[in-house]
């Protein structure tokens, strides 16, 4: 699986990613986030912009897979990441997150971050799996608290969330 930087073009490639990745919430019994719409285009395209977007792609060169990221407190904070079901269970999204750490590390960056459920299979004990640790809510940087503070306003505090970091 070769990883790229997204092109402009693709971003909407990036929200049928998400679409159809995020159907598998409905069969664990939060539809409300199989139906979220993905980001707008035009703010897949400030992360485009800003060098923080990447896809995996397919030998024919079509996206399959994306991660976006962005600068929060010093490290690289993962707003999302999405894998095709067609690609599911390749390790795709793990490549993607080895890549943001290559990245990162080159960078000087000291961690990654993110936000996740806590009880998704494919969410935190995924995370965990590639080397994040929970953060206890003493542990969370200004950038985080407000992360959460907009996901609850948001509607994901309906199920348990948790702040994860990854040091590099």
């Amino acid at each position: 699986m070769r990883i790229r930087a997204v092109h402009i073009d693709e971003l909407p490639l990036l929200q049928a990613i998400e679409r159809a990745a995020g159907e598998c919430f409905r069969g664990i019994g939060m539809p409300e986030i199989a139906d979220d719409e993905p980001l707008p285009l035009g703010e897949l395209a400030r992360y485009q912009r800003a060098g923080l977007a990447w896809v995996a792609v397919t030998e024919a060169d079509a996206p399959l897979a994306y991660l976006i990221a962005d600068r929060l407190d010093g490290n690289l904070h993962i707003e999302q990441v999405s894998v095709h079901p067609d690609g599911a269970h390749r390790r795709i999204g793990r490549s993607l997150l080895e890549h943001l750490a290559a990245r990162a590390a080159a960078d000087s960056i000291p961690a990654l971050t993110l936000t996740t459920f806590e009880d998704v299979p494919w969410n935190a004990p995924y995370y965990a799996r590639c080397g994040f640790e929970r953060l206890a809510d003493g542990e969370l940087s200004p950038g985080l608290k407000d992360i959460r503070d907009r996901e609850a306003e948001h509607g994901l505090d309906r199920w348990p969330r948790v702040c994860m970091r990854r040091v590099l």
